[in-house]
């Protein structure tokens, strides 16, 4: 076994770094709409440029952030079994 004990995966290294990456691109577009919103940017202006990226992003990135959580967690409980059986069996 290469890795030591409760350390996680690259797997589950990745999967943290796309969480905090989905979900801070996705507050920041959040903050962008809102802030042009208040500047005075109207609705047909949302339709044009970059705009629908960024609401998408907007409507997009949180779930997804959920989804990849709650997957990092199921792997996580999934090592912790795997640790404890290895653990229970050279007890045992």
């Amino acid at each position: 076994m290469s890795e030591k004990q409760g350390t996680p995966s690259r797997v589950e290294r990745v999967l943290v770094y796309m969480v905090a990456g989905i979900i801070g691109v996705s507050i920041l577009s959040f903050i962008a709409v809102l802030v042009a919103s208040f500047s005075g940017v109207g609705r047909e202006a949302f339709a044009a440029g970059m705009w629908p990226v960024i609401v998408a992003i907007t409507y997009v990135g949180l779930p997804v952030g959920f989804i990849l959580i709650v997957v990092l967690m199921i792997l996580g409980i999934i090592r912790r079994k795997r640790e404890a059986n290895q653990n229970g069996s050279v007890e045992g």
